[in-house]
């Protein structure tokens, strides 16, 4: 248990199961998106990897399934890693989100698989 503000990693499909579809994918992101303010309320930082990894693909002008998606998606996560504190990873088929958990296991990173498993510094309440 944790008494300092921890940076969470929010890990799940993006990609997966997709088939390219950029409305699957930014349904997806949405999904990952809607465990932000949990995360936030309970007194935490969320991130999740795309927020970073997709600007840096749309700068080399390049999308999420380009080639180049893999050589910045996966990257990005890992680096992002190395200063998260955890990861919340939630359900769904995602190579990527696998690797989190791997990478952040590695780490000794605590790995979350529920908003409820997750230490409560602050409670804020929905606006």
């Amino acid at each position: 248990m944790t008494d300092t503000s921890m940076l969470i990693l929010i890990a799940g499909p993006y990609r997966s199961g997709t088939d390219g579809d950029p409305e699957a994918m930014a349904a997806n992101l949405a999904y990952l998106e809607a465990a932000a303010w949990p995360v936030f309320a309970a007194g935490h930082l969320p991130v999740i990897g795309e927020w970073i990894a997709l600007p840096v693909l749309h700068a080399a002008g390049a999308g999420p399934t380009d080639l180049l998606a893999d050589r910045v998606l996966y990257p990005t996560a890992e680096r992002l890693l190395a200063r998260c504190d955890a990861v919340l990873r939630l359900p769904g088929d995602s190579t990527g989100a696998d690797q989190d958990v791997a990478t952040a296991r590695r780490r000794g990173l605590p790995v979350y698989y529920d908003i409820a498993e997750i230490p409560v510094l602050t409670r804020q309440e929905h606006p």
